[in-house]
């Protein structure tokens, strides 16, 4: 299941999540063609993948948010993006077309081995 970050309240229970389980968030913008391509990837990898969380935050409807995640991370905005948050910090990102179920769940084993 791919929960929504829409609200300061939900980006603070990502944060929470992740000392529990590793969470991935997507940055996804609904009008862009790369975007939705790799929103079919990171909805195809959390149909199948337990050892995670999945979340989205659309960034045209929720760009305060999306700039907080931002500056709360350190990491540039891009979108599309991917953030993978571990024990309260973000420990892997990337974008684009480097959104890949590879990719991912290679950070995901490298964060669950930490």
């Amino acid at each position: 299941m791919i929960e929504n970050c829409l609200t300061v309240r939900d980006l603070d229970k990502v944060l929470s999540t992740s000392h529990d389980k590793p969470v991935f968030l997507l940055k996804h913008s609904t009008k862009c063609p790369i975007s939705a391509g790799r929103w079919r990837v990171f909805h195809g990898l959390a149909q199948r993948e337990s050892r995670a969380q999945f979340c989205k935050l659309l960034v045209i409807e929720s760009r305060a948010l999306s700039r907080r995640v931002a500056r709360k991370t350190g990491i540039t905005h891009e979108s599309p993006q991917v953030i993978l948050f571990h024990k309260g910090k973000a420990v892997w990102d990337t974008s684009h077309d480097s959104i890949t179920e590879e990719e991912m769940t290679k950070a995901l084993e490298q964060a669950i081995s930490l």
